[in-house]
């Protein structure tokens, strides 16, 4: 036989408050360091970014150190950027670029020059710079306006082509880029580490059977600057007569300086028109430079850098890209590392209030159940000798 003993007045037996309170602050604990960690390695991410890309003088088209194009594979040594992941030059695959609705006409403003405005013409040892005033301008086909900076070209050998970017793998004779920062930074120091900082235009080059007049207002004067560092004054003209008529064909892909020290803050456009240089005109501009060591400037080129999983956007139809999937504007496929650590931060932390939420929920179940007042708070014992019948 059992017999049922009532517990004293206002007894609630062994209390759970105190291990319940003590394991809330535990989880609470671990939410704070998780946060922290987070943090702690969102700004040591953030600062070796900075420290990798310190900006350098846009004067060595567009960046100033000791590097050459006959030691590619020790850029990356002094410059980590350079071993990124989203680097330029690349090859134009027409076969897989998109179509992309959204990319509009470009637009530019300010870019005819009267003849008395005097520009700079310098060779830095790389290339040949022609520093523009910062009244021309993009002003259509991108989602900020871009200011331009200066413009340089690239080139081969009087035997072989010298274009960066290729399409379908061909290499076209040379490449002409016009280089623009956003407005929205302070100056193009400041813009080039970022990502959405520079706009740059890029045009191939091709011979043909005419003289370019436009063209020929540069290279008139490369004669005058030989030697690297070697500048000279160049009266104004029509900028724009540099580019193809057709500024509404063009590819577009987030890349890179295709220099040292290879910041990924590049929006390119490079059109799919090309521009017709003479032969003569093409001669002068790959053997009348010479680099510090008094040798021929040529062959000034970087080879194509992998294309790591981004998208190269067209503002045309390519005959094999119309059946397609069009991204948004604006988007690639790669995430930067920052993208990827906030995902991670959002993720973990909701794990982890969702842990400890259905943790403070389980545990005020179970507390209640034992403190409800339709439960007899008795405890069964076996009976004694004494309060048997």
């Amino acid at each position: 036989m059992y017999a049922r003993q009532s517990r004293p007045a206002g007894s609630r037996g062994p209390s759970r408050t105190p291990h319940l309170l003590e394991m809330n602050r535990t989880a609470l604990r671990v939410c704070v360091l998780l946060l922290a960690g987070l943090g702690r390695a969102a700004a040591g991410q953030e600062y070796e970014h900075n420290e990798d890309n310190a900006p350098h003088s846009q004067e060595r088209g567009p960046s100033d150190s000791h590097w050459s194009y006959e030691d590619l594979g020790q850029w990356d040594k002094h410059f980590p950027a350079c071993a990124g992941t989203m680097q330029s030059p690349i090859n134009i695959n027409t076969e897989t670029t998109i179509f992309s609705p959204q990319l509009r006409p470009i637009q530019l403003s300010g870019y005819s020059l009267p003849a008395s405005q005097m520009l700079t013409l310098k060779n830095n040892g790389h290339t040949v710079v022609l520093k523009l005033p910062e009244s021309l301008a993009i002003v259509g086909g991108y989602a900020q306006q871009y200011r331009a900076v200066q413009l340089h070209l690239h080139w081969g050998s009087p035997s072989s082509p010298g274009s960066e970017h290729t399409v379908d793998h061909k290499r076209f004779a040379g490449e002409l880029h016009v280089v623009h920062y956003n407005t929205k930074y302070q100056n193009f120091e400041a813009a080039m580490t970022r990502p959405d900082g520079l706009a740059v235009l890029g045009v191939f080059l091709e011979v043909g059977r005419r003289e370019n007049p436009y063209y020929q207002q540069i290279l008139e004067h490369l004669p005058s600057i030989q030697g690297e560092d070697d500048e000279v004054y160049v009266p104004g003209f029509n900028i724009a007569g540099l580019l193809p008529d057709n500024l509404h064909l063009y590819f577009h892909y987030n890349g890179s300086l295709t220099t040292p020290p290879c910041h990924e803050s590049v929006k390119w456009t490079v059109f799919n028109q090309t521009v017709m240089l003479s032969k003569e005109q093409m001669s002068i501009l790959v053997s009348s430079l010479q680099t510090d060591d008094n040798s021929p400037l040529m062959n000034n080129f970087r080879p194509d850098q992998s294309l790591h999983r981004r998208w190269v956007l067209a503002s045309f139809e390519p005959s094999s890209s119309r059946e397609r999937q069009v991204p948004a504007a604006g988007h690639t496929s790669s995430f930067h590392a920052g993208d990827v650590l906030a995902v991670l931060f959002g993720v973990l932390f909701a794990i982890t209030m969702l842990a400890f939420l259905l943790y403070v929920y389980k545990n005020r179940s179970q507390n209640a159940r034992l403190d409800s007042p339709t439960k007899s708070k008795v405890i069964y014992t076996a009976a004694t000798a004494e309060n048997t019948a």
